[in-house]
């Protein structure tokens, strides 16, 4: 990548891209953006990191957390991100109202507004209806507030607010919904991040580090406010606009105390099926799932701000005891799977689809196993021996399609070498952790 090239992609996370550079006519001739700049978000993670560790700010256990929350739902993306795509197409095709051009500068900047617009109603929406929100809170789940924090994403959320976005078929062509999409996510990634502070006048027009941080408080004054993504114009004119004052307690208002990823995905919406059964009436039913994640029986729509616990920072955040070296092990094998993703984004469409399932629940299963590793779960130590030991006995099969196409062959050999072998030292390391910990027990009993 020249530099050129490396300027524009890294443009690409600040919305700073040529409206003639991503015009597209066809659906399939527009790039994955969100895949390009993978590299740049690891390096800016790193980066930011690194600092934060030096101001005694930075949590690895929380990085990861939030890191797999994002590979999680990028991998099921792979797998169900073409029926949104294909329900747009067929209502753009066949009931659009009018014809725009869609290599009209126009086009690009009436999408850019449209599209910003229904984000900040769509994310309202995930705040404020209870069933979204049980997606939406995956997002608000760390206690941490850094740029990894954007990579802590929802399974589900994307095809909840589809809803919302569908309307736009009758007159925007699916290529720059497609384009607008991408940049105004990847927009968010940078505001996320407690090193910028103000830039000025750009605060009134643009959502900013300084608003975001907000809208991740557990402060009462936080609760429901800047739900912008990219112009903070939005809350301005809809009321929902709160300036930073008071420092930022981040998480939610009950925090889940999980690192497992498919724990805090799921948690919320087994909360809402319990508290469906446990309430009585219909209409009490109903309101459990569609009015705000803090209604109960005699509440407004939102629920009463007084049920908020009243925090001030600092706060005690969830830090399960741990040896640094699960944590260092955690963070590397992380970075497998983030190969493992890329491997399978580039070859989806290349990849015998019993082998690519295949890889996904792998992969899912993996990102478990590290949770509960971070979560010190007594059981995690059994789980990562079986998860090596899958990897190694299914190795054969998962190689022929491993590709690493931006590598050339002796770089490609030199890292699956890595990997098989850190595979296998890996095993090694949990079978006699699993065998110490079953003669512990064992003579306990004895003694008993």
């Amino acid at each position: 990548m020249g530099a050129t090239e490396t300027l524009e992609t890294l443009g690409y996370l600040f919305y700073v891209v040529s409206p003639n550079r991503t015009t597209f006519e066809k659906v399939e001739d527009v790039p994955d953006y969100q895949v390009q700049v993978v590299p740049f978000f690891f390096v800016l993670v790193l980066s930011e990191y690194i600092i934060n560790f030096k101001k005694n700010r930075g949590r690895l256990n929380d990085a990861i957390g939030s890191i797999s929350q994002g590979i999680l739902s990028e991998t099921v993306r792979i797998l169900l991100e073409g029926w949104k795509l294909a329900s747009y197409i067929y209502i753009y095709s066949n009931w659009r109202i009018v014809t725009l051009p869609w290599d009209s500068i126009w086009t690009w900047w009436a999408a850019f507004i449209i599209v910003d617009f229904l984000y900040y109603w769509a994310h309202r929406a995930s705040h404020e209806i209870n069933f979204m929100w049980a997606a939406h809170q995956v997002h608000h789940s760390s206690e941490d507030y850094n740029l990894s924090t954007a990579l802590r994403q929802s399974v589900l959320q994307t095809y909840f607010v589809w809803m919302l976005y569908l309307p736009l078929a009758f007159f925007i062509p699916p290529t720059a919904l497609l384009v607008h999409l991408q940049f105004n996510l990847l927009y968010q990634f940078w505001i996320h991040t407690e090193l910028v502070t103000s830039l000025g006048p750009l605060e009134y027009i643009l959502n900013t580090a300084s608003h975001h941080r907000v809208h991740h408080g557990r402060n009462r004054y936080c609760i429901d406010k800047n739900y912008a993504g990219v112009l903070i114009i939005w809350d301005r004119i809809f009321g929902t606009f709160e300036p930073e004052s008071e420092k930022v307690v981040y998480g939610l208002t009950h925090p889940i105390n999980s690192f497992e990823p498919m724990y805090i995905q799921l948690c919320h919406f087994i909360h809402i099926w319990k508290t469906f059964w446990s309430t009585e009436g219909l209409g009490n039913k109903l309101s459990v799932i569609f009015k705000g994640p803090g209604w109960s029986p005699g509440k407004p729509w939102h629920g009463s701000i007084e049920d908020v616990p009243d925090v001030k920072f600092p706060v005690e955040k969830y830090e399960p005891r741990l040896p640094s070296w699960c944590i260092i092990y955690a963070f590397y094998h992380m970075h497998i799977l983030i190969l493992g993703y890329v491997e399978m984004a580039e070859g989806e469409n290349v990849i015998r689809p019993l082998i690519l399932y295949a890889a996904i629940i792998y992969q899912v299963f993996s990102l478990s196993v590290l949770g509960m590793i971070l979560d010190a779960r007594s059981y995690a130590a059994w789980l990562e021996l079986v998860r090596c030991i899958l990897y190694i006995a299914a190795d054969y099969y998962f190689i022929p399609w491993t590709r690493l196409p931006l590598l050339n062959p002796v770089y490609q050999m030199a890292i699956l070498s890595i990997i098989r072998i850190s595979f296998l030292v890996s095993a090694i390391v949990w079978l006699r952790l699993c065998i110490k910990s079953v003669t512990i027990r064992w003579h306990s009993k004895k003694l008993q």
